[in-house]
């Protein structure tokens, strides 16, 4: 009986698995109060493996991330956020509903090392519920927001705020990243945080710690930037990450809020009778002169000083062929002479057959008369200056 026990339990893990059957789970939470679930990574990897620790009791550690939508929808609703800094970290869903109704979520699991996924719903009920009437918000510059949503650390910080309010009915109304509210990334160095926000409510009024927040020193003093530090018998955090920063602290009181202004009626869009509408018979003149001076003759203007300036720096400030002759060395002038001649004579020959060698192939010539010379007796300018090597000397005689 046992063994066929173990062969049931065996077989329904396993058509588990092989058929994807998601978990349904159910959370309950007021309208007005801060909604946290954990999504975490063990649970997944239990489904991912499910008879790895039924017979060697140990568990993978593969890295994880965590996809999570309204389901139906490609993302969440407005009021919940997710957060997942690496996959070897669990993910967290937060946020504070503002409107009764039941939400699904789903929360799809991927392995990184063998891309296998799983799948949870997550039903979340949100009742309706009185909001609390007086709410306060404060700043933890020490704090970042992954570390402030698991249930353990909201008690701490709730005990500290429930010796600085005098008040033990106390409740969690929001948290917020202090990068959703407009804060830097801080450096990636050792005590340096992002920061968070968080609003808890009471039924109770203020206590007198927290009236000094209204105080026109206070506001003055946080007006000029000086650094205001928390009054000793109002300094209640144990843990200095806890700590709150004085001149973020806000105060909230519902109960001064004026009512919001009914809505407008909406009509049927038909005219009562007896009603006349009179339509304008035709639209008012408007002169358009201006605007066409502003859209045609303008950028004309602009493009024709544009073509005068790019016509006096092509034209109207080159130098010249006789000026550039002058300021040239007569060497350098009988050289580029001599190439142009060569030039042409290369293109006669080359429409003719059967002509004699050119003048410039014999030693030393006479370009413009034609007159061959001897070049021991040729007192024509030679087309390459001769230089004497400095190290002519040095070189071994044969």
């Amino acid at each position: 009986m046992a063994g066929f026990r173990r062969w049931l339990f065996l077989s329904a893990v396993i058509a588990a698995s092989l058929c994807g059957i998601s978990a349904e789970i159910k959370v309950t939470i007021p309208v007005g109060r801060l909604f946290t679930y954990e999504v975490m990574r063990e649970k997944f990897q239990n489904d991912f493996e499910p008879l790895s620790k039924l017979y060697t009791g140990l568990l993978h550690n593969d890295p994880m991330i965590f996809k999570c939508n309204k389901q139906g929808f490609p993302d969440l609703p407005e009021w919940l956020r997710f957060i997942q800094r690496h996959p070897f970290d669990n993910g967290f869903l937060y946020g504070t509903p503002t409107s009764p109704g039941k939400i699904f979520i789903e929360i799809y699991a991927i392995n990184k090392h063998s891309y296998e996924t799983a799948r949870d719903l997550l039903v979340i009920k949100v009742v309706p519920e009185k909001m609390l009437l007086y709410q306060a918000e404060f700043f933890m510059q020490l704090r970042e927001v992954e570390k402030v949503l698991p249930s353990s650390v909201q008690s701490e910080i709730k005990q500290d705020l429930q010796k600085l309010w005098n008040n033990e009915a106390l409740e969690i109304v929001n948290i917020t990243n202090a990068l959703d509210r407009g804060g830097r990334v801080p450096l990636p160095l050792a005590g340096h945080y992002e920061g968070v926000y968080v609003k808890v409510g009471s039924k109770k009024y203020f206590s007198s710690c927290l009236q000094r927040v209204m105080t026109p020193e206070y506001q003055k003093q946080c007006t000029t930037g000086a650094k205001v530090k928390v009054p000793g018998e109002c300094n209640f955090c144990k843990i200095p990450s806890n700590c709150i920063t004085w001149c973020k602290t806000a105060l909230f009181d519902l109960t001064k809020l004026e009512p919001a202004p009914p809505a407008p009626t909406m009509g049927s869009g038909i005219l009562e009778d007896g009603a006349y509408f009179d339509p304008p018979e035709s639209t008012p003149s408007r002169d358009y002169f201006p605007d066409y001076i502003v859209t045609l003759i303008v950028p004309l203007i602009i493009a024709i000083l544009l073509c005068l300036l790019l016509a006096y720096i092509m034209y109207g400030r080159r130098e010249g062929v006789a000026k550039r002759n002058a300021k040239t060395n007569n060497i350098q002038l009988y050289h580029q002479q001599t190439i142009h001649g060569n030039t042409e004579e290369l293109r006669s020959m080359a429409a003719h057959r059967g002509v004699p060698p050119p003048l410039s192939t014999l030693p030393m010539f006479n370009s413009r008369t034609g007159e061959r010379a001897s070049p021991l007796q040729s007192d024509s300018i030679p087309l390459i200056m001769a230089q004497q090597d400095p190290y002519s000397d040095t070189l071994p005689r044969k």
